[in-house]
């Protein structure tokens, strides 16, 4: 979550009203150790939000420079 918001310039609490999320929610899942945490619904928010931002997810073993799961902005 750190990164996505990093790529995008933005804080925790723009990314709680991107994702229409409360800014504790937020926190929490990004204090998160490794695997966030959260509801379901929560963690389709948090998706969509950052997907409509550019953000593509990057799933373990998925194509990229590296092996391993992590975030890019789309191409």
């Amino acid at each position: 979550m750190r990164a996505s918001r990093a790529l995008l310039g933005i804080d925790q609490r723009k990314l709680a009203e991107m994702a229409g999320l409360s800014l504790p929610t937020i926190q929490r899942m990004e204090a998160s150790d490794s695997v966030i945490r959260g509801n379901v619904d929560s963690l389709m928010k948090l998706v969509g939000a950052l997907d409509a931002a550019g953000i593509e997810l990057i799933a373990e073993g998925a194509l990229s420079q590296g092996s391993g799961r992590g975030v890019r902005l789309k191409a």
